[in-house]
């Protein structure tokens, strides 16, 4: 029996045209884990759902969050830190592994999903915040996160509260890793965007020296919706997202996915809840 660490980012299940390719995201052994690195889709009760129907699948599923799912309307009543403890909650329900969990260890490496955020620190040098804003908003380009995030919770201080978090956490950990975050941990991968300016949403630059500090075999992300691989010191990223139909269909036949992460021969312990929710 070999045991495989998948990884699949942006499902964006709300779009009718990902359905048959969520659907196919199976198992090759009853043992596999999997890892969601953020953006399941906007709608609590769909995030879950779709968690719950994966989570049936694999022995254990590892879910981070990412923009889309932070993202809220005044109407409703879970907004901002509200709703992602919301998730937290319900994904501990249907025994989802979030941000906030004990990391489970995979034949000696530690899985770690984090929840970084962004702070607008991927942006020309010499440049300030509400210049960089100004200039992207000056060409038209504006994340969603403006109107979907921002007016309910200040991102950059909530971006800074949960580095500081996580390297409380991540400075406890012994041994190999692999370091899961829905935006990059390093600024490399947004550089080969079509409009750099968009990478003012995508990560935070005080993450840079993480993968190395602690002992990342590989950071897997997603957000960027331009699946690949690059080295970065050394170390592996790998960005594993899916995408809206006009761009996985231009990928269908030039990679694999889901994205095989580590595997081992080594049988691995299976939850108590894993019965509860069939």
């Amino acid at each position: 029996m070999t045991t495989t660490l998948w990884a699949v980012a942006d499902l964006h299940a709300a779009v009718k045209a990902n359905g048959p390719t969520i659907e196919s995201i199976q198992p090759e052994d009853p043992s596999d884990w999997l890892i969601v690195a953020g953006d399941v889709a906007e709608r609590t009760e769909l995030i879950i759902h779709t968690l719950t129907t994966l989570r049936r699948r694999f022995a254990k599923v590892i879910w981070v969050p990412g923009n889309h799912e932070l993202f809220s309307r005044s109407s409703d009543e879970a907004r901002g830190y509200d709703k992602y403890y919301e998730l937290v909650r319900l994904c501990r329900e249907i025994d989802v592994v979030t941000p906030e969990d004990p990391y489970p260890v995979f034949d000696g490496t530690t899985i770690v999903p984090l929840f970084t955020l962004y702070d607008y620190s991927f942006r020309q040098p010499g440049t300030s915040v509400k210049e960089s804003l100004k200039l992207a908003e000056s060409k038209s380009i504006m994340m969603t996160d403006e109107v979907a995030i921002a007016p309910f919770v200040d991102v950059r201080a909530w971006c800074w509260d949960r580095l500081a978090y996580s390297i409380k956490r991540l400075s406890r950990i012994d041994g190999p890793t692999v370091l899961i975050n829905h935006w990059p941990l390093v600024q490399e991968p947004t550089l080969r965007m079509r409009w750099p300016e968009v990478a003012l949403w995508c990560g935070s630059k005080h993450t840079r020296m993480w993968p190395t500090r602690y002992q990342a075999q590989a950071v897997i992300y997603g957000h960027l919706h331009m699946p690949g691989e690059v080295e970065v010191d050394g170390v592996k990223h790998v960005e594993v997202s899916l995408g809206y139909p006009r761009e996985w269909r231009r990928q269908l036949h030039t990679r694999q996915w889901p994205y095989p992460v580590l595997r081992t021969d080594k049988v691995l312990p299976v939850t108590d809840t894993w019965e509860a929710i069939r």
